[in-house]
């Protein structure tokens, strides 16, 4: 029997499955967007208004790029519906649409439109720009506008003034007045976001944590809490929750200029580099802020970091026209040239200063000591306050000079708070104490030593001495005066220490002080010596105007008490001598 002929069984047909829902749609209008396809987004953004109707995040997103394509009338139909049937607990869409009625020159529709979102809104989102926009309507209007009850001012004085010294880098300050700011309004989220950066600017996370979570229990979809929180993660090592909130950041759609702006900074914060590049892009291409230098900076950061190195050199030349005294933009661009040569790429900073040791090595050049830029600077402020809690010793004794050259109440606040501090090093404490009296600094002074609460008058640290006499005191001071412009804090602060052991060893026979000048001599050469300066008997005579052997004859008795030259064999065993002390 002949066998059959079977037809070979035709191949399963590969189909992958595409799940037509909001989230697809949303996501095609976000690429869309992206390549400035606004027809495009416009469709998908309506497709994924219809699936999920009742979502008024998909509407608000369709009215705003109607806005942006000017078709304002549209939009604001949209806005309307919104508030009027879907939730009307959306009070931004007030604010957009008067955005819509001004671009229209309906002045006062616009106006009827951003009291009603002044007068509704207890948390003022766009009060800045509300403000700005009332006093154009009354410009163009050629009147004041008719307010009544409006919420969102109610602290508005005090949090302008918070919100510029948190801009002046006056962290303790600003923390104050927005504590003060919450206390009488517990519902007042800006002023807790701003309260919970100052927190972070400090370096006192858990505050700063706290705080954030206080606003998202108020306000769950509040986007710069939002922001702030996912920083937060990040600075945790919190990478499960990190990576849940990274991808609720990446699908949103931020209708207003200032918060495209904090979901651009934060995306490059949390290394998604592609998403704030594009954001930069849309803020550049939008024409608002194109003056500032640092947003290019921040769009050239983005560049490098997927790899357009080329785009990101162009806009870094475009920083430093628009901001020819800076060195920052001319550090990046070497920085580039460097990384070239040397193939190593490296992930560069999104904020627009310079890195912490580039400070330093700057400060270390200058004979004036920081610059007045950089003292004003908030994130160089913030920088040294977050190591001064979180770096390491050496960097911390760095920090605690720099400080001593800032000088101001903010820098007082921070070294009085080091002070409490119950497991830092007792050694840098006192340089910090040190460091508040040359800042005359006011009494007392509350601090931790050796593992106990003291209070610290204005006299050096001396627990082994029952009082601090003048001429004591004299001998210290002419040595500091002498020793100001050449020696640094820590050096300073060492001769301090080394007098005050000297007359602790000697006590209760004290020393004769007859002559303040050979004292305070000796004092200078035996400091110079412990820190390897160049340093003779001759030079250190002449400067006080004593002669040499009245410098060695002090130098000796100090050394005989306090045993230097064993500890310095000590410290530099390698050494074959040391000169005669």
């Amino acid at each position: 029997m002949a066998e059959k002929k079977r037809l070979a069984g035709s191949p399963k047909p590969k189909v992958i499955p595409i799940t037509m829902d909001a989230t697809f749609f949303f996501e095609r209008a976000v690429q869309s967007l992206d390549r400035h396809h606004y027809d495009k987004a416009l469709k998908y953004f309506r497709r994924a208004a219809e699936y999920e109707p009742n979502n008024p995040v998909n509407h608000c997103n369709l009215a705003g790029i109607l806005s942006e394509m000017g078709n304002y009338q549209e939009s604001n139909r949209i806005l309307q519906k919104i508030v009027d049937d879907i939730d009307p607990a959306m009070t931004e869409c007030h604010f957009y649409m008067a955005n819509n009625y001004a671009n229209m020159d309906d002045f006062e529709q616009a106006e009827r439109s951003i009291v009603t979102y002044l007068e509704n809104d207890p948390d003022g989102h766009y009060l800045d720009e509300a403000e700005e926009m009332m006093e154009l309507l009354a410009y163009e209007l050629d009147r004041p506008a008719r307010l009544t009850s409006i919420k969102s001012r109610e602290g508005l004085f005090e949090h302008d003034k918070a919100r510029s010294l948190l801009e002046e880098g006056k962290f303790s300050e600003a923390v104050r007045l927005l504590e003060e700011i919450i206390h009488k309004q517990p519902d007042f989220t800006a002023a807790r976001n701003n309260l919970a950066l100052a927190y972070y600017y400090m370096g006192q996370f858990e505050k700063s944590m706290a705080t954030i979570r206080r606003v998202l229990e108020l306000e769950p979809g509040n986007l710069h809490a939002l922001c702030n929180l996912a920083i937060f993660y990040q600075h945790f090592g919190d990478e499960a929750l990190l990576g849940e909130l990274t991808a609720l950041l990446c699908k949103m759609v931020p209708y207003h200029q200032d918060h495209v702006f904090k979901l651009a900074t934060t995306m490059g914060i949390l290394s998604q580099h592609e998403a704030a590049y594009r954001l930069f892009k849309r803020l550049l291409k939008a024409g608002e802020g194109v003056s500032e230098p640092c947003l290019f900076h921040y769009t050239a950061v983005a560049a490098y970091n997927i790899g357009r190195k080329e785009e990101a050199y162009r806009l870094w030349k475009q920083t430093e026209k628009l901001d020819p005294a800076s060195e920052i933009p001319r550090f990046y661009m070497n920085q580039i040239k460097q990384t070239s040569l040397s193939g190593e790429p490296v992930r560069l900073s999104y904020h627009y200063h310079l890195p912490f040791e580039e400070q330093f090595k700057l400060i270390e050049r200058s004979t004036e000591g920081i610059p007045d830029h950089m003292k004003r600077d908030p994130l160089v402020r913030s920088s040294f306050f977050w190591a001064l809690r979180h770096g390491d010793k050496e960097t911390k004794l760095q920090v605690i000079q720099a400080l001593g050259l800032i000088a101001d109440a903010e820098v007082e606040d921070a070294l009085r708070a080091f002070l409490l501090l119950p497991d830092e090093d007792d050694y840098l404490k006192k340089v910090a104490l040190f460091v508040l009296r040359s800042m005359d600094a006011g009494e007392p002074v509350h601090a931790v030593m050796n593992g106990k609460s003291t209070v610290i008058e204005s006299a050096p640290w001396s627990p082994n001495l029952p009082v601090w006499k003048p001429n004591w005191q004299s001998v210290l001071e002419t040595a500091l005066r002498a020793m100001e412009k050449r020696y640094d804090i820590v050096e300073q602060h060492d001769l301090e220490t080394l007098w005050v052991e000297f007359l602790s060893r000697m006590y209760p026979h004290e020393p004769k002080i007859g002559n303040i000048d050979g004292w305070a001599a000796a004092l200078e050469y035996l400091t110079a010596k412990m820190h390897r300066r160049e340093i003779s008997y001759p030079e250190v005579a002449e400067r006080y105007s004593i002669s040499v052997s009245t410098a060695r004859k002090y130098v000796k008795q100090i050394d005989e008490a306090c045993g230097l030259k064993q500890k310095m064999q000590a410290i530099f065993p390698k050494l074959s001598s040391i000169e005669t002390i």
